[in-house]
């Protein structure tokens, strides 16, 4: 006769090494660099050195990591009762707070001393203001207490173009304000359609989440005006001569994709399969935006003489074509 008594599964536990790199979100951050490398491209200083790219990634990946383990750490009470999270490190009991925090501080302070020291003292000071807006002004301060958390607070997923705009001119100017505003007015409808699936856990958090205070309606149509604010400020690099024709047929084509989903989910009820093909597909957008970026600049036709600009913020003196080999020179010596 056997025993027909069941026996518990013991699931294997991560590594340290495991938990480290989840406390800084990997997944999120390969979205980040994209936003990053891919302005260093199209800046009037020419094509970046392989040197840069490499130092620009690394410091890039340890600042966006150490906001995210530090916000892994506040966040530890709210982690514990959402379920797609309450299995972190911290919140799970595999590794104590304080340790994430200083874990978090401390890729902060390597990425500002790389950026320095590396790239250029501008980068180093926006990469950090980044890191300051997301765990101050967001993590802190907004996520909690307001349903616009994600409009204010994610402005902080801005500072990544700004950043890579400045490791090649040591300045920033409109160029740069716009990729700022591609990314200011894409965070919303992109978070929000998935708030509007993960409104049960975000109410279990107690988050004011858009969906869960003012509903899913009215989160659907900001989430519409927003896309319709944002589409105009992806076609400005293009209409100003900083990006040809290539970048600005596939900026109207995915916005167009972009837009034809929000207007979809509007006229559904409910939560529908189509909100979450819409937060799938705007990691997509946004990704596949920034690479037409990239890639407009080995296009051979379709591009025009850039339009003055007229902001200008740094100390570097504006770069032109003839001076960029002397500039990229001073960033791949390193």
């Amino acid at each position: 006769m056997t025993d027909a008594t069941p026996t518990a599964v013991v699931l294997p536990q991560p590594s340290l090494l495991a938990d480290l790199v989840t406390l800084t979100k990997p997944r999120i951050i390969s979205l980040l660099l994209v936003t990053t490398i891919a302005p260093m491209f199209i800046t009037p200083a020419g094509m970046p050195g392989w040197g840069l790219i490499g130092w620009v990634a690394l410091a890039g990946y340890l600042m966006a990591g150490g906001a995210n383990a530090i916000n892994m750490w506040f966040d530890r009470d709210i982690d514990d009762r959402m379920t797609r999270t309450r299995l972190r490190p911290v919140p799970s009991g595999r590794m104590p707070a304080n340790a994430a925090l200083l874990f978090g501080v401390t890729l902060g302070a390597a990425a500002f001393t790389l950026f320095w020291a590396f790239v250029n003292p501008l980068s180093a000071w926006l990469a950090l203001g980044g890191l300051l807006f997301y765990v101050l002004i967001y993590t802190v301060w907004l996520k909690r207490s307001s349903p616009q958390n994600i409009v204010i607070g994610g402005a902080a997923g801005a500072f990544p173009p700004l950043v890579g705009w400045a490791a090649m001119t040591g300045s920033i100017d409109l160029g740069a304000l716009y990729l700022f505003a591609i990314v200011f007015y894409w965070t919303p409808p992109h978070f929000w359609a998935l708030a509007l699936n993960k409104q049960i856990d975000y109410g279990n958090a107690g988050i004011p989440m858009m969906p869960n205070v003012r509903g899913v309606p009215e989160t659907k149509r900001q989430m519409l005006l927003y896309t319709l604010m944002l589409i105009p400020f992806t076609l400005m690099p293009a209409v100003v001569g900083i990006q040809g024709l290539f970048y600005g047929v596939a900026a109207l084509l995915l916005g167009a994709r972009f837009l034809q989903l929000c207007w979809k989910i509007t006229k559904e009820d409910g939560v529908t399969p189509t909100t979450w093909r819409l937060y799938k597909y705007s990691l997509s957008y946004l990704a596949l935006l920034f690479v037409a970026m990239a890639v407009d600049r080995w296009v051979p036709f379709g591009h025009r003489a850039i339009a003055a600009q007229e902001i200008r913020l740094g100390s570097a003196a504006p770069l032109t074509p003839d001076a960029a080999p002397a500039a990229l020179g001073a960033h791949t010596d390193h």
